[in-house]
C-alpha cells in the first residue's frame, strides 16, 4: 500500500491514464476527482463490497425459478 499526502490541486497518477485530483479538503472529509477512461469501472470502496457480495449470495444459492411454459412446445 503506498501512503501519500496531497493538497487541493494536487494530483495522483496511476499509470498512463488515470489521474486522481485533490479536490477540496475540509476536516475529515477530502473531495477527489477521478478521471480514467469509460472502460475502467469506479466503485465507493463499501459499494464494491456490497456488490461482490451479492454476486457471491448469488452464485451459491440455486434462484426459485419456474421455466414451465417458458420455452414453446414442439409438438
Amino acid at each position: 500500500m503506498l501512503v501519500l499526502t496531497r493538497k487541493p490541486k494536487q494530483q495522483i497518477m496511476i499509470g498512463d491514464d488515470i489521474i486522481v485530483n485533490v479536490v477540496e479538503v475540509q476536516g475529515d472529509n477530502v473531495r477527489i476527482a477521478i478521471e480514467a477512461p469509460r472502460e475502467v469501472k469506479i466503485y465507493r470502496g463499501e459499494i464494491y463490497r456490497a456488490i461482490q457480495e451479492e454476486n457471491s449470495k448469488a452464485a451459491v444459492q440455486p434462484a426459485n425459478i419456474d421455466l414451465t411454459g417458458a420455452l414453446p412446445n414442439k409438438r
